[in-house]
């Protein structure tokens, strides 16, 4: 609260009330100047030339570029071609073998990464002995290096001397060429990104678990609920739009796999194996400007993932919509 000055009485001559003086007025606020308007944007400033210098420029010379015929012996000599490098795209059997392969990976490396993740967070979410540990524990394999984490997977599915075909082989089975096979090398390259963002998902669930209110869980099991019961009918549906947001940020990570079937292929892993049965658009794009030089078609192949990206990005939009106009009614 604050002081207000008391009014003052003026003298007054005999016979007359004393007249009161009404107390100061308040002082103005000054307007803030163009100083303090723009103080702000002079914060912000520093990212936003960043990200026109080192985001926005490279994007759109990249679809210029893609415009071109372009070799890396030869990047200053440019010879327009319209289209033809995003027409040839669509008659490229390696290409649409890459896109194939990008997509069968994300299936097989999103779903049950996700289904984990939900599930770990699930089990976190109860009172657990060394809460904390465990959650450092499931974030060290996102802090690993990508370098680091494909060289031990490499060793572990090694064909003669691999950890994976000794257990097979104390099993009863034979071993398993992970590295020249198709799908078993699919699922090796997948078992490495679900070892490395499974803990990175599931401390996101963690954290939106948090949200839910517990008086839900309390009602569901004071009416004879069990936890399985509990986890379809109240934190799947508290999750839905978390859910929707990693299958929306792993479909980004799908589309852009790079280090791990590169590391995974080993020499020549551009190619993404003898038969390209895990080369992904991100190893088809290095091959095409780093290996066979020609830098137009690579543009043209980046600007193509772009694209998926933004289509993913406008699903996504279409599905957090669906909700809140059925809210709305």
């Amino acid at each position: 609260m604050t002081a207000t000055a008391p009014a003052l009485e003026e003298p007054a001559g005999p016979g007359e009330r004393p007249a009161v003086r009404p107390p100061d007025a308040a002082p103005s606020r000054r307007r803030p100047g163009r100083a303090h308007r723009y103080t702000p944007y002079a914060f912000l400033a520093p990212f936003f030339l960043c990200f026109a210098a080192f985001g926005l420029f490279p994007l759109l010379y990249t679809g210029w570029t893609s415009l071109h015929r372009v070799e890396l012996t030869s990047p200053d000599h440019m010879e327009w071609v319209g289209a033809h490098n995003y027409l040839r795209l669509l008659q490229d059997d390696f290409f649409l073998n890459a896109l194939r392969n990008t997509f069968l990976l994300g299936v097989l490396s999103t779903v049950p990464q996700l289904l984990m993740a939900l599930g770990l967070a699930q089990l976190l979410h109860y009172r657990l002995r060394a809460a904390t540990f465990w959650r450092v524990a499931l974030l060290t394999p996102y802090a690993t290096s990508v370098a680091a984490a494909s060289l031990v997977f490499v060793m572990l599915y090694g064909r003669d001397y691999g950890l994976v075909n000794w257990a097979l082989g104390a099993a009863g089975l034979g071993p398993v060429d992970w590295q020249n096979g198709t799908w078993s090398a699919r699922l090796a390259v997948s078992s490495i990104v679900i070892w490395r963002w499974t803990g990175y998902n599931a401390l996101i669930y963690l954290a939106a678990l948090r949200a839910v209110p517990e008086e839900l869980y309390e009602s569901a099991a004071l009416d004879g609920a069990s936890r399985a019961r509990q986890f379809i009918h109240i934190t799947v549906p508290a999750l839905r739009p978390v859910i929707a947001f990693t299958l929306v940020v792993s479909a980004i990570g799908a589309t852009q796999l790079f280090g791990e079937p590169l590391l995974f292929g080993g020499a020549g892993g551009q190619k993404g194996g003898p038969s390209r049965q895990f080369q992904t658009l991100g190893l088809y794009l290095y091959e095409q400007g780093w290996f066979d030089y020609h830098l137009g078609r690579a543009s043209a192949v980046a600007w193509a993932m772009f694209l998926i990206l933004l289509a993913a990005g406008g699903l996504y939009a279409l599905a957090a919509r669906r909700p809140a106009r059925s809210a709305g009614r």
